[in-house]
């Protein structure tokens, strides 16, 4: 049980921010640190096994239940009638032992040309104990999160589909307790989109042997900022975009060989270096960047050109993930990746292991993440021993 005393904005504010980009920020006047971070990052975390296997890499992986998450688009392809998916995620245990993710995902087929899917996932932060500054008892609560989604995609031609998904986040940080001012809180809700599209090409022929190609892109949480008070504040959620590519070697009758390459980055403001000695009524003025305080299209354009650290900065806000799958006879699989994020920007980098069982309409996957940064981490990677579990089922193979 997690104890908070002495109830603040920045208390939620802290909860709130557990995915690792925020765990290791620093803000630093000269730019050096300068992490991206939004409100319910949770949204960003990967839930199934798969892809946490492959370096955090999906957007383009061949369809399962999963592609809600990843790329609704791809849903057109699936060369099942149904499937259906549930993950667990036990999360940050080398910070607290009681926070994990949950998450149910399905989709049915309607006809050879589109389908349509749905997703929850729930995320719970444990138990916490809230106290005010004098230490007094003010209630125990288990902060949660949670989105629901619907989606629904369509084939516009034999090789390529568009996806469009709709999603309910609601996040309840503090149980209504008041902040140590006063102010009152509620739980955040918002509302968001994602807009996606696949390109399954022909397969190839690569040295005699068939090579399966995969495209894909998803811009995703595309909606409405967020708050857990009454006051007007804001915050922005992970608006995301992913590109990423698949290529799956046929070797042999049995042996299969695929490599899958992300790249991801989120599209939310970067926070400008204000100048300390400049506070008047409107703020403190800007030395490098742009206000970060704008309506959401506008802040999804300007995040690709306000950076204050210039072109170089943009750069590094953009994080590359890629993963290698092994297949023999399509019952086992092995998987290997790794995940980048620049040292200024979150510093999450890590290799990912796992495997992976098919029998029958039954496919079990296990990942397993090892941290990378531990030389240039101020201190050990929450991330450690992070280890994911999925089943996932498929129903009716289409004819």
């Amino acid at each position: 049980m997690k104890n908070i005393k002495g109830l603040s904005l920045l208390s939620l504010l802290a909860v709130l921010s557990l995915l690792p980009s925020t765990l290791f920020a620093q803000w630093n006047l000269d730019g050096r640190r300068n992490v991206v971070t939004t409100a319910v990052p949770f949204l960003m975390i990967t839930p199934d096994s798969r892809a946490g296997a492959l370096g955090d890499a999906g957007v383009a992986l061949p369809t399962d239940a999963n592609a809600i998450h990843w790329n609704p688009a791809k849903l057109a392809f699936a060369e099942d009638n149904v499937g259906f998916t549930l993950s667990y995620v036990p999360w940050l245990k080398a910070l607290v032992p009681d926070i994990n993710l949950s998450y149910l995902s399905g989709y049915t087929r309607i006809d050879d040309m589109s389908a349509f899917g749905a997703s929850l996932r729930y995320f719970s932060l444990g138990d916490i104990t809230f106290t005010n500054d004098y230490g007094e008892f003010l209630g125990d609560f288990r902060p949660y999160e949670l989105a629901v989604d619907g989606a629904y995609a369509r084939k516009l031609s034999e090789t390529f589909s568009l996806g469009l998904a709709l999603r309910l986040i609601y996040s309840n940080l503090a149980g209504n307790t008041p902040l140590s001012n006063g102010t009152e809180t509620k739980p955040g809700i918002a509302f968001a989109g994602d807009i996606s599209a696949y390109w399954k090409p022909e397969p190839a022929q690569l040295d005699g042997k068939q090579l399966d190609i995969g495209v894909g892109a998803n811009i995703s949480n595309l909606g409405s900022k967020v708050t857990y008070t009454v006051e007007t504040d804001r915050d922005f959620i992970p608006m995301n975009l992913k590109i990423g590519s698949y290529f799956n070697l046929h070797i042999d009758d049995y042996n299969e060989i695929a490599f899958i390459f992300d790249l991801n980055k989120l599209l939310v403001p970067t926070s400008p270096i204000y100048d300390p000695d400049s506070l008047t009524a409107e703020g403190f003025r800007i030395l490098a960047g742009k206000n970060p305080d704008v309506p959401v299209m506008q802040g999804l354009f300007q995040s690709f050109s306000d950076a204050p650290g210039g072109f170089k900065e943009e750069l590094r806000e953009i994080n590359p993930a890629f993963g290698i799958e092994y297949w023999y006879d399509r019952m086992v699989a092995a998987r290997a990746g790794y995940f980048y994020e620049h040292e200024t920007k979150g510093n999450r980098q890590y290799v990912t292991l796992g495997i992976g069982l098919k029998y029958n309409i039954l496919n079990l996957d296990v990942s397993y993440l090892i941290p990378t940064n531990n030389k240039t981490a101020s201190q050990t990677s929450p991330l450690e021993n992070t280890v994911r579990f999925t089943l996932l089922f498929n129903i009716g193979q289409k004819d």
